[in-house]
């Protein structure tokens, strides 16, 4: 099964490689606190990014190529 995920920017890539680096196996977890406290804060352009950040971190640590990325 292919999963798609929208990315806004390349920023989104080298923020989600930071928390990987900075938080290791808890990256995900980081991510989605972020997500977290900038719905609470209302701001929804900061909530929607850390989540597709979150999604990336997840994919990035699978670790498994299903098909060709561009």
């Amino acid at each position: 099964m292919y999963e798609n995920f929208y990315l806004q920017d390349r920023q989104a890539v080298v923020d989600a490689s930071e928390l990987i680096a900075e938080f290791g196996a808890y990256a995900a977890l980081e991510a989605a606190a972020r997500a977290s406290r900038s719905r609470e804060r209302g701001n929804v352009v900061h909530f929607c990014r850390w989540r597709q950040i979150e999604r990336l971190v997840d994919w990035m640590d699978r670790g498994e190529s299903e098909a060709t990325r561009h």
